[in-house]
């Protein structure tokens, strides 16, 4: 029962029962009502004189007074008493039958209730004597039988019950009345099993998407991401089976990012590892000499070390959005300058020009101090490692459209491919690996994380970070940062 095919199918089954029990039973009474009413007051209007007689009583008198001593007389359904002044006679004997429909009808005296009202609605004659005077219901004025002149003037309602029940409907009425209810039943019995049929038809094309979902999500749990569902049926469906797909492209690549990693990480960790190791082991082994040079480059090594572990440790923070960052209001100069003064001797013995150039107005930034330095650091590093003697690295300032501060590291380096713009924030990604370690830089170390912990470090601030190149014409990364709110 807890399947949703069998709840679609019960419930959809549920619903056309309630419909058309519903309707069934509705038919039936209304059926059953109006057929009576026709019978009775066709028998009625069957002389084509009972109406027109009061018609033509209530036109010489102006009003229904003393209307009951004629229906007192009356011996509806038929005509009016045929002895009474002024009115036609009936064809019939008093009291009378005619043929109707190969049944004989018998009006008898008492034989139907009459209930005669005026255009109001107030009754003005009862048969049994108990609405006298009142005013005819709703329900009871919407089945009488209006008394109209030739002109379509209403002027009064006249209603006939049947006390009798069935007592004056005929052998054929009966029938017919049974027949309708058969063909009722029939029907709805009909309609519940059609209901049946099409609601497993279609719990069975709601539910296969489903199930396919079902499968193709337990085979991503088991670790194969390359499931893909059929994009098909209802708009919602749809919507589902494109959703799973792209989580599991997006998983795909994850993984594909996540196992490159794990590689580039053993790969630049085993670079200076085996440099500490075959150093180590060329000292023991009396190879080299245990002297300060040697141990500089080991050092060295071990600060490569160091800084691939703190930005890889920066990058799993900012993934996991944990990254903490302690915002104030910064001068943004001030970090710029210190920055430039600290890398200044580095590009000076690489021949390369390192200036800055800052708008005097520049508004203080909301900002941690030492993550925006890291991130200038590592944006004049990469620039000065990609800069050839005789170039310049140039940092400039200025206010944004945005409300804070856009800074820019410009280099006049080989510059990058238009293929290669979309790549150069991905972790361990190197336009050209060679220049790893080459250069003025080369015994700071490249450690291939340097503009992806930028990047993380300037999202985190809720600025953004971009690169424009072409080979060639050098290389401007840009960035944004906030400006600081206002003092109260």
């Amino acid at each position: 029962m807890n399947r949703l095919r069998v709840q679609l199918v019960l419930a959809f089954s549920l619903v056309v029962l309630i419909a058309v029990g519903a309707i069934a039973t509705l038919v039936l009474r209304t059926t059953d009502t109006q057929f009576r009413r026709y019978i009775t007051h066709s028998d009625m209007q069957a002389s084509g004189s009972g109406l027109q007689q009061l018609i033509t009583y209530y036109d010489s008198t102006g009003s229904w007074d003393g209307i009951e001593r004629i229906l007192d007389r009356a011996t509806f359904v038929g005509q009016l008493p045929p002895e009474i002044p002024g009115f036609t006679s009936s064809p019939y004997p008093y009291p009378y039958s005619y043929p109707r429909l190969g049944r004989s009808f018998a009006a008898a005296p008492g034989a139907v209730d009459v209930i005669l009202a005026d255009k109001r609605g107030r009754v003005v004659y009862d048969s049994t004597g108990e609405a006298t005077g009142d005013r005819l219901p709703s329900a009871d004025r919407s089945q009488a039988l209006p008394i109209a002149r030739d002109d379509g003037e209403v002027i009064g309602y006249l209603l006939l019950s049947l006390p009798g029940g069935d007592d004056r409907l005929g052998e054929l009425e009966l029938r017919y009345l049974d027949r309708m209810r058969n063909i009722l039943f029939t029907g709805a019995a009909l309609a519940v099993g059609v209901a049946l049929i099409m609601g497993f038809v279609l719990s069975r094309s709601l539910t296969a998407p489903l199930q396919r979902l079902a499968a193709a999500a337990r085979a991503v749990a088991t670790g194969d991401l390359g499931q893909r569902v059929r994009v098909e049926g209802s708009e919602e469906m749809v919507e589902v089976a494109r959703a799973f797909n792209d989580m599991t492209l997006a998983l795909g690549e994850s993984e594909r990012q996540r196992r490159n990693m794990v590689a580039d990480v053993a790969h630049e960790l085993r670079s200076p590892l085996t440099v500490l190791q075959g150093n180590l082991r060329a000292m023991l082994d009396g190879v080299y000499d245990l002297d300060v040079a040697e141990i500089s480059s080991l050092y060295d090594e071990t600060r490569l070390l160091s800084r691939l572990v703190d930005d890889l440790r920066d990058l799993a923070l900012a993934d996991a959005g944990q990254l903490r960052l302690a915002l104030r209001p910064v001068d943004l100069g001030s970090l710029i300058r210190n920055a430039t003064d600290t890398l200044a001797s580095a590009a000076e013995g690489q021949g390369v020009t390192l200036t800055d150039r800052l708008d005097g107005d520049l508004p203080p930034v909301q900002a941690d101090a030492d993550r925006l330095s890291q991130v200038l650091r590592n944006l004049l590093i990469n620039a000065l490692r990609h800069t050839p003697s005789g170039g310049s690295v140039t940092v400039t300032a200025a206010r944004n459209g945005g409300g804070g501060v856009e800074v820019a590291v410009s280099d006049t380096g080989e510059g990058i491919a238009p293929e290669d713009l979309g790549r150069v924030f991905e972790r361990f990604w190197r336009s050209d690996p060679a220049r790893t370690r080459t250069g003025g830089l080369g015994r700071m170390g490249s450690t291939g994380l340097g503009l992806s912990v930028a990047q993380s470090l300037v999202e985190a601030h809720g600025g953004r970070i971009w690169v424009e190149s072409a080979p060639g014409r050098g290389s401007t990364f840009r960035f944004t940062v906030p400006a600081a709110p206002a003092a109260p």
